[in-house]
């Protein structure tokens, strides 16, 4: 039987931390009209937020983990 292949498009937007964690960055579109938004909405697209634990249940499911 043939190994799955990972899916290359989420291993590009993700990172999973050495405790199995899987984070992302927001996707508000911090680059784009940035003068219409707040400075508190442009700080918070820096941060990286971690995935519901269904999300990351099915991403690791899709990444072979």
């Amino acid at each position: 039987m043939p190994k799955q292949k990972t899916k290359k498009t989420i291993l590009k937007r993700i990172k999973i931390t050495s405790k199995g964690k899987i984070l992302r960055r927001h996707q508000l579109g911090a680059g784009h009209l940035k003068r219409h938004k707040s400075k508190g909405a442009l700080e918070s697209q820096k941060k990286t937020m971690e995935y519901f634990k269904g999300e990351s249940k099915r991403f690791k499911n899709i990444i072979g983990d």
